[in-house]
């Protein structure tokens, strides 16, 4: 296998390899939401039941940005931050959420935050203000970030990232076929002419071991002649199937070319080229030639 192959395959592999882990990323961050909107809804009921409510609805949980949930309430409710924090670590920590997230209490008519909390691994750098207090009884909606989770959404980022290139690589080492190139002895591209083999395609006549170059115009002549064997073919023929639309005719190159074809064909005598006076030429070949 080449180094072509080799780069080839190897893009794919890693390109394919990539696009199972965003595809395994991308469930697990539906599992992650679901779980998220589970445990807010656990939040969301326990905060009403904390108000003596047990019968206003939690309106369905919203993810408003990656890793951002938004809880919202039927009614207006009273918030306790103390309640709150204690519900949210409960809640999280029984769905087996992040411990790291940031919660946003906000008005509904001003989205002015009312209250909020940052919940970090540590408790020494955790930010839980306001304890013992009370938050008015109003409409407030409920939104928590969960900073861990960009990590994950960077990650995805990166994996796609390199899905493009390694496609991209792919494409750029793409195995190219090769070009066959037939050996002058196994060449099956020729014509039998007598004892000669006649490559058009590449402009020669070969005999036995010996080559014989032939240009452009002697290959189209002969061409012409082999195509009509033992047939008179006029001049003004002649002249106008090979130099038609290929610049001016010289009334003696006909003959010259004729000439330079019958001394490069001089080695098989059962092929002649025959002057017809006054008419054109004919390409005589014996039925007993070989």
């Amino acid at each position: 296998m080449n180094q072509r192959k080799i780069y080839f395959y190897g893009s794919v592999c890693l390109a394919i390899f990539a696009a199972i882990m965003v595809f395994t990323s991308t469930k697990k961050d539906e599992t992650f939401s679901e779980l998220v909107k589970i445990a807010l809804r656990d939040v969301g009921n326990k905060l009403l039941l904390a108000n003596q409510d047990s019968t206003s609805l939690i309106l369905p949980v919203q993810k408003v940005e990656e890793s951002k949930f938004q809880l919202s309430f039927e009614r207006e409710l009273t918030i306790f931050p103390d309640t709150l924090v204690k519900v949210v670590q409960e809640s999280f920590q029984k769905a087996n959420l992040p411990s790291h997230y940031q919660l946003e209490v906000k008005q509904c008519k001003d989205l002015a935050v009312a209250y909020s909390f940052l919940q970090n691994h540590s408790v020494e750098k955790s930010i839980v203000p306001c304890s013992g207090r009370t938050i008015p009884q109003k409409c407030y909606t409920i939104e928590v970030r969960f900073l861990e989770k960009t990590t994950t959404s960077n990650s995805k980022i990166i994996w796609i990232a390199l899905i493009s290139l390694s496609l991209l690589s792919a494409f750029m080492f793409f195995p190219k076929k090769k070009k066959t190139k037939q050996l002058d002895s196994t060449n099956e591209h020729f014509i039998s002419l007598g004892k000669f083999q006649f490559y058009p395609e590449e402009n020669k006549l070969k005999v036995k071991a010996i080559e014989i170059n032939l240009s452009k115009k002697e290959v189209e002549l002969l061409s012409l002649f082999i195509e009509n064997p033992n047939k008179i073919i006029k001049r003004e023929e002649l002249s106008k199937k090979v130099w038609e639309d290929h610049g001016v005719f010289v009334g003696r190159s006909l003959d010259t070319y004729i000439s330079k074809l019958r001394k490069k064909l001089s080695e098989d005598e059962s092929i002649k080229l025959t002057n017809v006076h006054g008419i054109g030429y004919m390409l005589e070949i014996k039925a007993n030639g070989s």
